[in-house]
């Protein structure tokens, strides 16, 4: 079986993710979907609500799966017997650094490939840090991520706002 895995933070999923999901499901026979436990980072969302928005996005993609992991992503990829990378790319600066990612993944294992995919042109401005801000701020986020999860999110940031103003 020819198996992917498409790592990030997905703090949410965008349709700049979602594209390169749905490029990369038609390319493998599976892909997970990978959602980083980052320490040093606080998100928006927890990482089991990332899993579920990822899932309820991808619903449509039989082809996919989404787990959580903390660590390296060298060890997730050995415990599941994945040799293959995903990784998308909106501008040479994303890929500055993910060919440095590239190499170091292949220093700590030489049987992983990274396979990079260039973004579709129509969300090569996108970032989940983009969507935050202008959701924080009150701005249409539709066409921004997956249509089923724009609810989510705004009520997300709500809480968050709520939760600030209480303190």
């Amino acid at each position: 079986m020819n198996r992917a895995v498409y790592p990030g933070s997905f703090d949410p999923i965008t349709n700049g993710h979602l594209d390169i999901i749905e490029r990369a499901s038609r390319v493998f026979d599976e892909v997970i979907v990978a959602v980083l436990v980052n320490p040093n980072k606080k998100g928006l969302f927890e990482i089991d609500e990332r899993v579920n928005l990822i899932k309820k996005a991808t619903k449509h993609l039989k082809n996919i799966k989404v787990e959580s992991f903390s660590g390296l992503l060298i060890d997730f990829m050995k415990s599941n017997d994945i040799k293959v990378i995903v990784k998308g790319l909106r501008a040479v600066s994303d890929f500055e650094y993910e060919f440095q990612m590239a190499l170091m993944n292949n220093k700590l294992d030489p049987d992983i490939e990274t396979v990079f995919m260039m973004t579709s042109t129509k969300y090569s401005y996108l970032s989940s840090s983009s969507v935050k801000q202008v959701a924080i701020f009150g701005g249409c986020i539709k066409e921004l991520v997956p249509d089923n999860i724009i609810k989510d999110i705004i009520k997300k940031i709500k809480q968050n706002s709520k939760n600030i103003i209480d303190k």
